[in-house]
């Protein structure tokens, strides 16, 4: 597994016009599916929606070079980006050793190059990987003020967070943790799929450098999240 990842800086990393989502290779998604289903206890279920749901992020990517998947899991939605946008140089954080160890043999088995890194967030994000992205992005992975601890401090100042969520939520307690890192106000974009009828894509510009103290030790964001109690979204 490699330990480190590529640095580099978008010319503008933001939504809008820049270039256009590239459609993924129907081939490539569908191998990345069989080996989603061949390996027990990845997902539950058909992984085929729960691979195209990750899409939706591809429209908010923008010019951005560098990708961190926080909380990576079986590659979603680090993977599925990676082959939709080849050019994007991909992170994938996963503490896990056997999820990890799944994420470098996909990647070997699809023929793409991408960054595995073993370990907790909380340590990525206080080491060598921290403000070095232009986009984190992160599916299911806790409530958004964790989110926002446990992903903004890998993001460069000018980069953004990029969070998959299921549905609404209240969003004034993330806001506040999110400024308290660095983060600009939520925005919250609708991005529905098969897999998430009411999915939503919050986006969270990283306006200055995340304050020394965060990330705070491994478990306590999630024990004690930034403003609130954790809860289970």
């Amino acid at each position: 597994m490699h330990s480190s990842a590529d640095s580099g800086a978008a010319g503008d990393p933001h939504t809008g016009p820049g270039r256009p989502p590239a459609p993924a290779d129907p081939a490539r998604l569908a191998a990345y599916v069989r080996l989603l289903s061949s390996w027990p206890g990845l997902v539950s279920g058909d992984p085929g929606p729960l691979v195209e749901d990750c899409l939706v992020l591809l429209p908010h990517l923008g010019d951005a070079v560098t990708l961190v998947d926080v909380g990576s899991g079986g590659g979603m939605p680090g993977l599925p980006l990676k082959l939709a946008r080849p050019d994007l140089r991909v992170t994938l954080v996963e503490a896990d050793r056997r999820r990890a160890a799944f994420l470098v043999h996909a990647a070997a088995r699809l023929g793409v190059d991408v960054v595995v890194v073993p370990e907790r967030a909380e340590a990525a994000g206080r080491g060598h990987l921290r403000e070095r992205f232009d986009v984190a992005t992160c599916r299911a992975l806790a409530a958004l003020p964790v989110v926002a601890e446990l992903c903004l401090p890998l993001v460069r100042v000018g980069g953004r967070l990029l969070a998959m969520r299921a549905g609404a939520e209240d969003t004034a307690i993330a806001a506040g943790a999110a400024a308290l890192l660095g983060g600009g106000p939520l925005r919250v974009h609708p991005a529905p799929s098969r897999a998430r009828e009411r999915g939503l894509v919050v986006e969270v510009a990283k306006l200055a450098p995340t304050p020394a103290a965060y990330p705070r030790r491994p478990g306590i964001p999630n024990k004690r999240p930034l403003g609130g109690s954790p809860r289970n979204l």
